[in-house]
C-alpha cells in the first residue's frame, strides 16, 4: 500500500479505530463455494428437466441476490469510511468501486437467462448462463482476493468495531424485512453457510462466541432443520461439496 498519509476522519465520539474484521473471510469463503458450485449445478440439469431447473434456479438467484446485497451494503458503509480516515487507501478503494461496477455489469447481462433457461431446461440457454456465470466467478474471485489483501488490513486499522458491526447488522436487517421475496428461508441458509464456512475444529467455538443463545436455541429447533433441507434439495446425492 501507498505511504499513509495523515488521516483526514475520526472514529465516532467514544469509539476508538480498531477492529476485527474475520469475518469478511468467511463470506467470501460463502461466495467463493456459491459461484464455485452453481455453474455445475446448472450444467448437470438435463434437456427438458424443468423441475431440476426450476429448483437450481432458486438458488441462483438467491446467490445473485446474495452477491448484489453484499457488494450494496459495503458501498454504502465501508468505502467512505475508509478513504476519510485513511487517504492513502482511496486507490484501492477506487479500484474495489470499479470492480464492483464490473460484477453488477456481467450480474445485468446473467439474471436476464434465468426465466428463460428455467422454462425451457434449455441444453444452448443452460450452458450459455453456465458459461456468463464462470466468467463472472473468475472476475469475483480476484476481486474478493484484493479485498483481502488491500481493504481488510486498513478496515481493522481505522475502524472502529460498532462501525464494522454495522455492515452485518444492515446485511442482517436487509434479508429479514425482503425474506417473504424468497421461497426458502434464507436466514437458515446465512446461519448455516457461515458454519459450513468454519472449519469444523474451530466451529463449535466459533458458533458460540458469534452466535446469540436464543438464535443457537432456534438453530436447534428449527433453522437447522430448515438449512439441512434446502442442502438435500440441492444436492439430493446427499454429499454437499465443503467449503473449508
Amino acid at each position: 500500500m501507498a505511504t499513509k498519509l495523515p488521516s483526514s476522519g475520526a472514529a465516532p465520539s467514544g469509539q476508538s479505530p480498531g477492529c476485527d474484521p474475520s469475518g469478511l473471510i468467511l463470506v467470501h469463503r460463502i461466495f467463493r463455494w456459491m459461484y464455485t458450485q452453481l455453474p455445475t449445478l446448472i450444467r448437470e440439469v438435463g434437456p427438458a428437466d424443468l423441475d431440476r431447473a426450476a429448483t437450481v434456479g432458486v438458488y441462483a438467484k438467491l446467490y445473485f441476490d446474495a452477491l448484489h446485497l453484499h457488494h450494496e451494503t459495503e458501498d454504502l458503509l465501508l468505502w467512505d469510511r475508509l478513504t476519510a480516515r485513511d487517504p492513502a487507501c482511496v486507490a484501492h478503494v477506487d479500484q474495489m468501486k470499479a470492480q464492483h461496477a464490473d460484477v453488477a455489469s456481467r450480474l445485468t447481462r446473467i439474471e436476464p437467462q434465468l426465466a428463460p433457461w428455467v422454462a425451457a431446461a434449455d441444453p444452448g440457454l443452460r450452458d450459455a448462463f453456465a458459461a456468463d456465470i464462470e466468467a463472472l466467478r473468475d472476475t469475483l474471485f480476484v476481486h474478493l482476493g484484493q479485498e483481502e489483501d488491500d481493504i481488510m488490513p486498513v478496515a481493522g486499522a481505522v475502524l472502529s468495531q460498532p462501525e464494522w458491526d454495522e455492515l452485518e447488522t444492515h446485511t442482517r436487517a436487509t434479508l429479514t424485512a425482503r425474506r417473504k421475496e424468497w421461497p426458502r428461508d434464507v436466514l437458515s441458509l446465512q446461519l448455516g453457510l457461515l458454519l459450513a464456512s468454519v472449519p469444523a475444529a474451530e466451529r463449535d467455538e466459533w458458533y458460540h462466541a458469534n452466535v446469540p443463545a436464543p438464535v443457537r436455541l432456534l438453530y436447534l429447533l428449527l433453522l437447522k432443520r430448515r438449512y439441512d433441507s434446502a442442502m438435500r434439495e440441492l444436492y439430493p446425492d446427499g454429499i454437499v461439496p465443503p467449503m473449508v
